[in-house]
């Protein structure tokens, strides 16, 4: 009987499934004039981080698979500007620009550990 393989097994997934809930933490205290400008911004390029990673992982090409991880890369790197700015702006403090900042590093070195992995893994087609 085949093993089945659910994207909440990713390491990088869950390490993102825990940054988005950080991100959702901090951004309840955002001005309430940010509530349709950068924090729902933060919050969608978050999302898509986590979300792109369970969709890529059921893809059959590496190509496909690389292409999601991709795509879950830059909206990582969108997400660590968005750090940037809000400690910039004051809207978080040096805690949580470091709780952040720390978790978006994390999702980004599993998340680049788990593309070398597709690249290397020899059982997925071209």
């Amino acid at each position: 009987m085949e093993k089945t393989f659910y994207f909440e097994n990713i390491i990088a997934w869950q390490k993102a499934h825990a940054f988005v809930l950080l991100v959702y933490q901090y951004t309840k205290a955002f001005p309430q004039e940010e509530l349709f400008a950068l924090t729902s911004q933060f919050r969608r390029a978050a999302v898509s981080i986590e979300a792109n990673i369970a969709e890529g992982c059921k893809k059959v090409s590496k190509v496909e698979k690389l292409r999601f991880m991709n795509i879950s890369e830059g909206s990582l790197e969108e997400c660590r500007n968005y750090i940037l700015l809000a400690r910039d702006l004051k809207y978080i403090d040096d805690g949580a620009y470091s709780a952040l900042k720390n978790s978006s590093d994390q999702v980004g070195w599993f998340l680049n550990a788990y593309s070398k992995g597709i690249i290397n893994n020899s059982g997925i087609k071209d």
